[in-house]
């Protein structure tokens, strides 16, 4: 009996060598595969950060089809009684919505389109040309990215004054075209950046072949910084549609109403555009509330959102061929 268990005792402890070995792999993984410790820990922060940026639009969302009753009435919390579609309809009449929108692409899109030609230009110049200055051109680019721009904002008005473009669409588009846009700085650095990852054997061969510098600028460094091209225009163009205060200061008038507006600007003045369409309206309408407070709210950031939502895998894949680790 005791040579029988003498026996039996290294495969016991083999099977439990493998077993620990295959419990430990599970834990903690290896070289090859990432462990269940490891991949808990990462798809838990996702969801948490996830949720913390979900829930505010979630909550937006429920809110703004709800009732002044469900408001009231503390036993519903996000599903409303009723959908309440008046308070999206009652929202978009105070807010003017269809031409606020109107304007709000106007005033987001044509800077936009010019920071592109502008910013790509001055990129590709600092990627692929060495002449005397240029690092301090590279040295201004980047100062005036550190340079707050309320620094700059009083001597800025004064000169829009002069100029006679204050209340215009001049005021936004005339900067852009000069590569002085809203963050145009961070534009010129990700042409740049991307224009140097282009091979100098091509432009090199495009020069034998008789191409000059701006065809081979459309022909061969245009094409193949589409990627960066679609991150400049996403990032523009959030950020021109969010500006509410150079927006006001510049183009919608600070002294004067010049007829210019954007829906975030309509937002911003969601309470007086409402007292006031609430006046004037034949009908009986509701008194405000937060429901249609949040569905003027929603229905400004929705253009922004189906943007994103069409362009999104575009937008993952220009981030990551143009090398931009956040913002």
């Amino acid at each position: 009996m005791q040579s029988g268990s003498n026996a039996a005792s290294p495969n016991v402890r083999v099977k439990r060598k493998i077993t620990k070995d295959t419990v430990k792999k599970f834990l903690f993984g290896s070289k090859e595969k990432d462990g269940f410790v490891k991949m808990f820990v990462i798809y838990a922060l996702l969801i948490c950060i996830g949720f913390i940026y979900i829930y505010p639009v979630l909550y937006m969302i429920s809110s703004s089809f709800m009732t002044l009753d469900d408001l009231l009435d503390s036993s519903i919390k996000w599903i409303p009684s009723s959908f309440n579609i008046q308070n999206y309809v009652q929202a978009a009449t105070s807010m003017d919505y269809l031409r606020s929108f109107w304007q709000s692409i106007l005033i987001a899109g044509l800077p936009t389109l010019c920071n592109l030609i502008s910013c790509s230009i001055i990129g590709y110049g600092l990627a692929r040309f060495a002449f005397p200055g240029k690092g301090v051109v590279f040295g201004i680019v980047i100062l005036t990215f550190v340079l707050p721009s309320q620094i700059t904002m009083i001597p800025t008005y004064v000169l829009y004054s002069n100029m006679k473009i204050l209340g215009t669409l001049w005021a936004f588009v005339l900067p852009a075209l000069l590569g002085m846009g809203i963050n145009a700085p961070i534009f010129i650095l990700i042409f740049w950046q991307f224009f140097r990852q282009v091979p100098k054997v091509l432009i090199e061969a495009a020069a034998i072949d008789g191409a000059g510098y701006a065809k081979s600028f459309f022909r061969i460094a245009l094409p193949s910084a589409v990627p960066a091209f679609i991150t400049v225009a996403l990032f523009s163009f959030v950020w021109y549609w969010n500006e509410s205060y150079l927006t006001t200061l510049y183009v919608h008038g600070v002294m004067t109403d010049s007829g210019w507006t954007t829906l975030i600007i309509q937002l911003s003045n969601f309470q007086s555009n409402y007292s006031a369409y609430a006046q004037t309206a034949t009908s009986a309408v509701t008194s405000l509330n937060e429901s249609i407070s949040m569905a003027g709210t929603l229905l400004s950031v929705l253009p922004l959102l189906v943007m994103y939502f069409i362009l999104q895998r575009y937008f993952v894949e220009s981030i990551d061929r143009t090398g931009i680790t956040g913002e």
